[in-house]
């Protein structure tokens, strides 16, 4: 199957999803090692000074070509996926990505943390606790 990891930047668990996945036999969507080349993108690399932006900075920022691009990649790997595995915790932009394959249609799976219970987690296929259970998910 292929599969969409979306996490956090900040997310030390991302990693081994995704080599967990790819050990079982999935294609998998990396956002921290998109291509051989590593064209992944962030922030810093529009402006060094990017969390002391205004929120005109910001809608500037999605502008830029290195945003674009950076957005293109990601948007391209969702549509090429099959499911995505939400890992806990993550931020703004794994919850949208993770609203989209609800959208679409797609399988999503939402492996939880530590943190505050989320009613919208509902929409989800399958909410787990351990890489086991979302391997046990995709082996139906």
């Amino acid at each position: 199957m292929k599969m969409y990891v979306a996490s956090s930047w900040r997310n030390n668990r991302q990693q081994s999803v995704v080599q967990y996945l790819e050990s079982s036999g999935h294609e998998v969507y990396d956002f921290r090692h998109p291509s051989e080349d590593d064209n992944r993108f962030h922030w810093s690399e529009i402006d060094k000074a990017w969390k002391l932006w205004t929120p005109q900075n910001f809608i500037d920022g999605l502008k830029h070509p290195l945003a674009e691009a950076g957005f293109e990649t990601d948007w391209d790997a969702m549509q090429w996926a099959d499911a995505c595995v939400l890992v806990m915790p993550c931020g703004r932009s794994a919850h949208l990505e993770a609203g989209y394959f609800v959208g679409a249609g797609k399988k999503l799976v939402i492996l939880v943390d530590d943190g505050e219970p989320e009613l919208m987690y509902k929409m989800a296929d399958k909410v787990c606790t351990n890489m086991a259970e979302i391997q046990g998910f995709f082996r139906k």
